[in-house]
C-alpha cells in the first residue's frame, strides 16, 4: 500500500485532498505529544469520511514524555538526537528518523550520518525502522551532502538488516511527491 508519514499543523484536509491527486492510500498524521490534547483531536472533522485514503494517528515523542505516549499509542516515532540509542533500546518506539539532519561536519573517509552499526544491529534486534525523509534532500541547502549520508545509513541498515521506511515527514501537503519519484530516487541512493 502507498503511504507517506506527514506532521500537520492543522492542514489535515489540505494533506488529504493532495495525497488523493498523488494516488497515496494512507496517510499517518503524527502530532508532537506535548501538544496533544484528547479532546482537541476528538472535535476536529472525521477525515476518515474520505474512503479513498486510510488514515492513522501516531505521535513524535521525546525522552521526556516517551512512557506517557506508549499509553495511549502504540505508534510512537522519534526524531534523530543524542538518545538514540535511549529510544531504540526501549523498544517503544517504531521508526526513528532525521539522523542524517545532524549539524557535524563529516570526516575524512566517513560521512557523520548520525548511525553507526551499534545503532543498526539494536535497531534490527528491538524492531524499530529506520526512516529516511526526503523533504531532508528538497529542503536542504546541500543536498548533496545528504544524500551521501543516507547512502551511508542505506548501505549500514542494509548489511545490518535494518528495516528502512522512505517518507515526507513534511508540515506542509505541497512537498508530498509522487510514490514513483520517491522509490525512483531512493533506488539510486541504494534503497
Amino acid at each position: 500500500m502507498i503511504s507517506d508519514i506527514v506532521i500537520p499543523k492543522n492542514n489535515e484536509a489540505e494533506f488529504i485532498e493532495v495525497a488523493a491527486k498523488l494516488n497515496i492510500k494512507k496517510l499517518c498524521f503524527l502530532y508532537e505529544f506535548d501538544d496533544y490534547n484528547e479532546e482537541k483531536i476528538q472535535k476536529k472533522p472525521d477525515y476518515t469520511e474520505n474512503k479513498k485514503i486510510n488514515i492513522e494517528i501516531g505521535f513524535l515523542i521525546t525522552q521526556k514524555n516517551i512512557n506517557k505516549a506508549a499509553k495511549i499509542s502504540r505508534f510512537l516515532v522519534a526524531k534523530s538526537s543524542e538518545k538514540d540509542r535511549f529510544f531504540i533500546e526501549s523498544k517503544k518506539v517504531k521508526i526513528i528518523y532525521g539522523f542524517e539532519e545532524s549539524g557535524k561536519r563529516d570526516f575524512m573517509h566517513q560521512r557523520a550520518s548520525g548511525l553507526n552499526h551499534i545503532l543498526c544491529e539494536l535497531a534490527a534486534k528491538n524492531h524499530v525502522v529506520i526512516g529516511f525523509s526526503y523533504r531532508s534532500i528538497i529542503n536542504n541547502k546541500n543536498p548533496a551532502v545528504t544524500m551521501g549520508r543516507m547512502m551511508q545509513n542505506i548501505g549500514l541498515c542494509r548489511k545490518y538488516k535494518a528495516s528502512q521506511i522512505i517518507a515526507s515527514f513534511s508540515s506542509n501537503p505541497f512537498e508530498l511527491r509522487q510514490p514513483h519519484d520517491i522509490l525512483s530516487l531512493f533506488r539510486l541512493l541504494g534503497c
